[in-house]
């Protein structure tokens, strides 16, 4: 009996009676194992009471902090046919050696002398293009000149048509005269013939008369010819200027015609020459890439095709590279419950496969062989294992990472929260709760644990 109430048993049960009674009534180290339960009881009590460390555990592998720093892969950007390897699996490469040569199986491409062929034709488009250039000035002085001829032209028609006029006026004036000469010549026959019976003129005088009578008649006639033709050079002088408009009219569209057909021909060889041009460059371009060059300093991983003669297409893989120069960082994963407890800017512990270390998840301090991390990047989109990825670099406040780790070893990390109770958090584990959820502050997490 523990004697841990005042109502005692004894007092009401003869105790003597009861084997096991008898058995604990006669052990002398009975008081010593009451002492020992209390111990462990008050010393469980404590250690449910102590601090632990929350924390977000993943697993991943060892990386490069830069996308550019990783191992890559080189690709043909061209198709052709392997004619040479000058590099070896494990050899050093930098920026700019050549690792290997292939020919050309496009059959667009096969002439050896495409380039020169292709810029001889440039040349020959471009002086196309100053000839087509020299018929357009050409083109644009004969519509000058053609426009000067007709304002002269143009000038004596209206020089003529004037005439014209004024030769009009004129022969109207001496029809008009005509007509009163008849008219005068009419009266003075009349007057000579009544005279010639009253006596008082001779035969002589009235056949006088007579003739000039007649003269003035056919005057007349004359007069009025002249009059009707002036007017007929008046009506041709207006013709031919109608004439002169139409027919330099002519003349101007049919020149501004050759004009645009030439600059038409024009700006067609410009865009062939443009075009023979991009040709020009591309062959250029085409040829630097049989050469297939190192893209910056690193070690030859794997020859991904073998051998000479095999062909290949665009874009094909040829070889893989793993630069020298890189900053390591580790890449970790962890569940989507856990994605919103971390932030960019905490801080990570984190371990390596293979280097000796001890680790206590909750109690971060007690732990040994874990080098600090901080978190530079996580992924927004859930990865094809089901976790985020999560990127850590080296905390530049502790101790370096070690050097002899290689890209794609093991890691483990751990993402200290906050401290709470023992007892707190074996009843959150029982019930499948999350950490605690917090905000950091100024983008880092204040609470975090090294």
């Amino acid at each position: 009996m523990l004697n841990i109430t005042n109502n005692r048993i004894d007092q009401w049960v003869e105790m003597k009676k009861y084997k096991s009674a008898k058995i604990f009534e006669e052990n002398k180290n009975y008081l010593t194992i009451k002492q020992i339960i209390w111990v462990l009881t008050i010393l469980l009590l404590i250690f449910l009471f102590l601090p632990w460390t929350q924390n977000v555990s993943g697993s991943g592998t060892v990386t490069t902090l830069k996308p550019n720093q990783r191992p890559q892969t080189i690709h043909s950007t061209i198709a052709g046919r392997i004619e040479k390897w000058y590099v070896n699996e494990g050899d050093f490469v930098k920026k700019g050696d050549t690792i290997l040569f292939i020919s050309e199986i496009k059959e667009d491409y096969l002439d050896p002398n495409l380039v020169e062929n292709t810029g001889r034709q440039v040349d020959a488009k471009e002086s196309s293009v100053t000839s087509y250039a020299s018929k357009v000035r050409a083109l644009e002085s004969q519509i000058g000149a053609i426009g000067n001829e007709r304002a002269l032209k143009y000038k004596q028609a209206q020089n003529k048509l004037k005439q014209s006029y004024l030769k009009v006026q004129s022969d109207s004036i001496d029809y008009e005269a005509a007509k009163t000469q008849l008219t005068v010549s009419k009266t003075q026959y009349n007057r000579a013939i009544n005279l010639n019976k009253e006596g008082l003129k001779p035969l002589t005088d009235v056949e006088e008369k007579r003739v000039k009578l007649q003269e003035s008649e056919a005057k007349i006639i004359t007069q009025e010819n002249k009059y009707i033709t002036a007017q007929n050079e008046v009506l041709n002088a207006r013709m031919e200027l109608n004439r002169i408009l139409a027919e330099y009219s002519e003349k101007t569209a049919k020149a501004q015609s050759d004009k645009q057909t030439a600059l038409s021909s024009q700006f067609d060889t410009e865009a062939q020459v443009n075009k023979l041009k991009n040709q020009y460059t591309n062959y250029q371009i085409r040829n630097g890439m049989y050469y297939i060059l190192a893209p910056q300093n690193g070690y030859v991983n794997r020859a991904l095709q073998s051998g000479l003669g095999e062909t290949i297409k665009e874009g094909t893989p040829i070889v893989s590279i793993m630069p020298s120069d890189f900053d390591i960082a580790v890449e970790t994963f962890i569940s989507p419950v856990d994605f919103p407890l971390i932030n960019k800017g905490e801080k990570v512990r984190v371990w390596f496969d293979g280097w000796p270390s001890i680790v206590f998840s909750g109690w971060p301090g007690a732990s040994y062989g874990t080098f600090g991390g901080e978190i530079v990047a996580k992924e927004r989109f859930i990865s094809e294992n089901g976790k985020y990825r999560v990127l850590i670099a080296p905390d530049s406040s502790e101790k370096k990472w070690p050097k002899e780790l290689s890209i794609g070893a093991g890691t483990q990390t751990i993402a200290l929260l906050e401290d709470v109770p023992i007892w707190f958090e074996i009843w959150r584990t029982l019930n499948g709760f999350p950490p605690n959820y917090y905000q950091p502050e100024n983008g880092k997490n204040d609470k975090a644990k090294k």
